[in-house]
């Protein structure tokens, strides 16, 4: 049954008595005060007993804090268990008493699969936002500035090679069958003739070839097929004996279809027999033990495997808003206007620009913000024609549909059997002509000029990156990139679970500590400037009272008697007035 934690705090609890040892504006002392206000025990109702049957739970507020607080220490399981035991930061931050035992490693798992489970995390995600409206460090319904990015995952299964990721798919086949038959994986291994497999921690490694030998390894690839495909006629044989409805016949489909994903994705089948397959296929899985991840890469040269973490930034807060997960093959523009719909679900206000790099600046991308009524601002990618002119070097007008060269000519537009403009052709004896044709041409005939489909939207984030306009675009950018490099410090550049749904778990999870860290400083910084204006406000008030104020400039009229009766009766001033109010202290 669920366990709540009580909203009158104890004397005897961390945070009543070692509050001011820790720091009340450290992360710990920040979430100590946050007790009974971020999270509430009843909020997770549905992970427990609806009739209230059974000992209480440890409250899920408490377990709750527990994982915000393992992930901005970046602790394990096993840590995050012996700190809320014995670090006194934790037990402030949780709110317990110093010698009390919070909870075992089993319940912080379970409850962390209970949120992957239902989706929740996504909720502690957004409570760090609706946080920053009650503290006042946002303004409710107001306009966003968003900054889009991507940064890479890396994958938590091991990226192999086809003769290993062969072999681990042999190993997870063998696993099932050996549990289907209630034996040990060994014993099903040697039945099958297949003891190499689980006995060898690497199957090239224990082959006794010469590796410089073509025919050696064509040998060695053919038997390790041939040993697959052996043991995919059997799950086929098995899988009819159990049926489609047990589990254990979904975790054989599971495992036989990624042995034949391998088989597909990297064998190719020739009457000699089977060969490694040339090139990279697409959507290729590297790993049998994280099936999601996949080749990526964030340019030409630096490459990657696992999947990619897309986050929306509110340039003016420096508040996440909004994160997603994707694909490491995915291109970095891969549902974003998704992305902004969800940031200002979460934010409670409209977007009123959209501010991204040149990976959210093609084409299509653009058209997508256009067609929904939004303002997209990205940096067109340079063209580049080796050392010839690019396409941005000819004017191209397309309410004329004209296009001038260089060197002055104009071309002839080409048409789509649709009528739509395609592209400019300049003719082959005006290119043979031209003084500049070793600028611009490198073949025989004419050059030719494509349209994009979205060219117009093109020439427009042109003209804008060239204007100084765009200046203030890229400054605002920055806040991602700073948010980016403060996620990765929380851990993010590397994958704690295996599958897509937990890498996002952990990514939500860091987006919410990046959040309530900024929201800590925030909070912090407010205490220091109200303790200085207190302590001159109190300086003043010292001052004041150790040297008065010096009279009113009317005191010589007001008071008579300080003047001579000579003075009185000319009614001049004393002398002694404005050697008094000369040198006097202004007036606060």
């Amino acid at each position: 049954m669920l366990g709540r934690r009580p909203d009158q705090g104890s004397f005897f609890e961390a945070d009543t008595q070692y509050l001011e040892s820790v720091g009340k504006e450290s992360f710990y002392g920040f979430l100590a005060g946050l007790r009974g206000q971020l999270f509430r025990d009843e909020e997770f109702a549905t992970f427990y007993d609806k009739q209230g049957r059974g000992r209480p739970s440890v409250p899920p507020s408490l377990l709750a804090t527990a994982l915000l607080l393992q992930t901005y220490d970046r602790v394990s399981d096993d840590e995050a268990k012996q700190r809320a035991d014995f670090d006194l930061r934790w037990k402030v931050a949780l709110g317990i008493p110093i010698e009390r035992h919070p909870f075992a490693k089993s319940t912080l798992q379970l409850f962390r699969a209970q949120l992957v489970v239902h989706d929740e995390a996504r909720k502690l995600f957004q409570k760090s936002l609706r946080l920053a409206q009650q503290q006042g460090y946002v303004v409710r319904n107001r306009k966003l500035r968003l900054a889009l990015d991507t940064t890479n995952i890396l994958g938590r299964g091991a990226v192999k090679d086809t003769y290993n990721l062969l072999a681990d798919g042999i190993v997870l086949v063998l696993r099932q069958l050996a549990q289907v038959r209630a034996v040990e994986l060994a014993e099903a291994a040697g039945e099958r003739g297949l003891g190499r497999y689980v006995s060898a921690r690497s199957i090239k490694g224990e082959a006794e070839l010469d590796w410089d030998n073509a025919k050696e390894r064509a040998r060695l690839l053919r038997e390790i097929v041939a040993d697959a495909d052996r043991l995919l006629v059997e799950v086929r044989e098995v899988r009819a004996i159990l049926g489609e409805d047990g589990a254990q016949d979904g975790a054989l489909k599971q495992a036989g279809e990624r042995l034949s994903q391998v088989l597909l994705q990297d064998i190719e089948r020739r009457e000699e027999g089977a060969t490694l397959r040339e090139g990279v296929a697409k959507d290729r899985m590297p790993s049998v033990h994280d099936p999601e991840m996949r080749h990526g890469h964030k340019s030409a040269h630096k490459r990657f495997d696992g999947h990619k973490a897309q986050i929306a930034v509110d340039t003016e807060s420096q508040l996440i808003t909004a994160v997603a997960l994707l694909a490491g093959n995915a291109p970095d523009s891969s549902g974003a206007l998704a992305l902004v719909e969800a940031a200002e679900k979460n934010s409670e206000a409209e977007a009123a620009e959209t501010v991204a790099d040149c990976a959210f600046g093609d084409g299509a991308t653009r058209q997508v913000f256009a067609d929904a009524g939004r303002s997209l601002v990205a940096k067109v990618a340079v063209t580049r024609n080796r050392d010839c002119f690019p396409k941005t070097s000819f004017r191209i007008d397309l309410a004329t549909e004209t296009c001038v060269c260089p060197a002055g000519k104009t071309g002839v537009a080409r048409y789509s059997k649709e009528h739509t403009l395609r592209g400019f052709r300049f003719a082959d004896e005006t290119c043979a002509a031209c003084p500049l044709r070793s600028q611009c041409v490198r073949g025989r005939g004419g050059r030719s000029i494509a349209v994009h489909p979205q060219e117009a939207l093109l020439q427009q984030a042109r003209a804008l990156q060239q204007s100084p306009a765009f200046q203030p675009y890229k400054r605002a950018r920055q806040a991602v990139e700073h948010r980016l490099a403060r996620l990765v410090q929380l851990g993010i550049r590397q994958a704690r679970y295996v599958g897509r749904r937990k890498t996002l778990f952990q990514l939500l999870m860091a987006a919410t500590v990046a959040n309530l860290t900024l929201l800590a400083g925030h909070a912090a910084a407010g205490n220091r400037q109200s303790l200085l204006e207190g302590a001159f406000v109190l300086a003043l008030a010292a001052l004041c009272i150790a040297s008065p104020l010096p009279k009113s400039p009317l005191w010589p009229i007001v008071g008579l008697t300080h003047r001579s009766s000579a003075q009185a009766r000319t009614d001049q001033p004393s002398p002694h007035r404005f050697a008094k109010t000369a040198h006097s202290r202004p007036h606060f």
